[in-house]
């Protein structure tokens, strides 16, 4: 009996220490796994993206465009072959001509839409009203002292289109208005001292006239 209490304490202390180092063994492999987590954020959960708020909109739609209106001269005759229209378009704004080539003229000016159309104006009620077609020709109409010239003006290529001259010729005022058509034919007014007639001819090169036997240049007419 006193040989073997001993031996049971040998092996109660042997199971002690067999089971603190199992105890041990267990605790440094939690606290392993833990840090190796906290260093791996690639692991660790996260929120799942949400869309964006924009991304679910609808595109606005494009707003609608529209071409520039050109800077040119028309040019061309009524519908009637009685007169004839020109019209100088710059920046949006026109200044048109009409005249018989006898005694009946008008100047008109206003603005052109972007669309095209235009109402210019003239004095004593004078009026045009035309649209503009794809930047090649103006259809329209003029109505002046009382009648109304429908009208179709092409796109005017130098020497055509509209010219003006003004000075003073022998103690009167000299106003000149001219179109040059397409075809070289003239057609323009020449008002003295008030009284209209027709217009001499100019040099469609240089814009040279004669009127009373003084030389005058008429200028292209721009708004």
């Amino acid at each position: 009996m006193k040989r073997s209490g001993p031996l049971l304490t040998l092996f109660a202390g042997l199971l002690l220490g067999l089971f603190m180092l199992s105890l041990n063994a267990t605790t440094g492999t939690k606290s392993a796994s833990t840090t190796y987590r906290e260093d791996a954020p690639a692991v660790t959960a996260s929120p799942s993206p949400t869309a964006s708020p924009s991304a679910t909109k609808t595109p606005p739609a494009p707003s609608p465009t529209t071409s520039p209106v050109p800077d040119a001269e028309y040019a061309g005759r009524t519908d009637d072959d009685s007169s004839a229209v020109s019209v100088s378009v710059r920046d949006g704004r026109a200044v048109a001509y009409f005249c018989d080539g006898h005694d009946k003229e008008s100047w008109l000016k206003g603005e052109v839409k972007d669309d095209g159309r235009m109402r210019l104006t003239g004095e004593h009620g004078a009026v045009l009203n035309g649209t503009l077609e794809a930047g090649r020709r103006i259809r329209g109409g003029v109505d002046i002292d009382g009648g109304h010239y429908a009208f179709t003006a092409d796109r005017a290529k130098k020497p055509s289109g509209l010219y003006r001259a003004t000075a003073t010729v022998r103690a009167a005022k000299v106003d000149g208005g001219w179109i040059i058509l397409k075809d070289g034919t003239q057609v323009g007014v020449l008002t003295r001292g008030g009284k209209p007639s027709p217009a001499p001819p100019i040099d469609p090169e240089t814009g040279v006239v004669t009127v009373d036997g003084q030389q005058l240049t008429a200028h292209p007419v721009v708004p």
